[in-house]
């Protein structure tokens, strides 16, 4: 993981050579990395990358004939916050205050597509190998995937691709809501657009994304309420006046990070 000096943070899994299959080792980092990026000054955006020739290729299967370590909590305990650690490694990037895009190709199986279903936005390559997987190992989806896919993709579609796990491309992903945009170099434009959204005022951001959040959750009135909190919050603080000062001035903001 780095920092870019714009404040965009480049996220890479980085098990290439199991095609960046998730294993324990995998799920603690993947952790880790996200708290270390909640604690981290200076963060603006979030990439999310995976090296070599997939992003992710979800649960490493030689897992499956291992037995549970007896100390492991039950699925139910919740040990970070609202979810388990599973759940966790997806969920985290739509904790986190800033924005997350995920640049997917190669593959995104099962724990993979829930993880970047976790991020703000997913640019993937056309030809990506996609599948909501778990049914085809007689399992559900159980890493945050049904609450990161509300919203995203019509409910009578997310059946038939959850109940027979088969695969789609990441142009078809991208007509479901899988996917934001494809790019042949998902990366390059991931980069490309975070460095767009880290020239934004950065409070504002991190209040755009917590209205994100409160629009899926909360009823009407809460929801205007809550436009109303975070916009006079950040009314003529010199953040906001310097986002004004350089769209009048033609140049680019010199803005105070949070």
């Amino acid at each position: 993981m780095d920092l870019s000096p714009s404040g965009v943070a480049h996220v890479r899994l980085t098990r290439a050579d199991k095609m960046n299959a998730l294993d324990p080792a995998m799920f603690a980092g993947i952790i880790d990395a996200g708290r270390r990026l909640a604690e981290m000054q200076g963060v603006r955006v979030v990439v999310l990358s995976g090296e070599g020739r997939a992003f992710c290729a979800g649960l490493d299967l030689s897992n499956f004939g291992k037995a549970p370590s007896p100390d492991s909590p039950p699925l139910t305990e919740r040990t970070h916050g609202n979810a388990n650690t599973f759940q966790e490694v997806a969920m985290q990037w739509r904790k986190l205050p800033v924005p997350v895009i995920a640049a997917v190709h190669g593959v995104c199986f099962g724990g993979g597509l829930q993880i970047a279903s976790g991020a703000d936005i997913r640019i993937v390559h056309p030809a990506t190998r996609m599948a909501i997987m778990e049914l085809k190992w007689g399992l559900v989806p159980d890493m945050a995937g049904y609450a990161l896919w509300r919203g995203l993709v019509r409910d009578d579609v997310l059946r038939e691709l959850i109940y027979t796990n088969r695969e789609f491309s990441g142009e078809e992903a991208q007509a479901l809501g899988l996917a934001t945009e494809t790019s042949e170099d998902p990366l390059a434009r991931a980069m490309e657009l975070a460095e767009t959204i880290a020239n934004k005022n950065p409070h504002a951001i991190r209040a755009a994304k917590r209205l994100q959040e409160t629009m899926l959750e909360e009823d009407t009135d809460a929801i205007l309420m809550a436009e109303s909190v975070e916009q006079q919050a950040i009314m003529r603080t010199p953040n906001q006046v310097e986002a004004v000062m350089a769209e009048m001035q033609k140049r680019r903001a010199n803005f105070e990070d949070v």
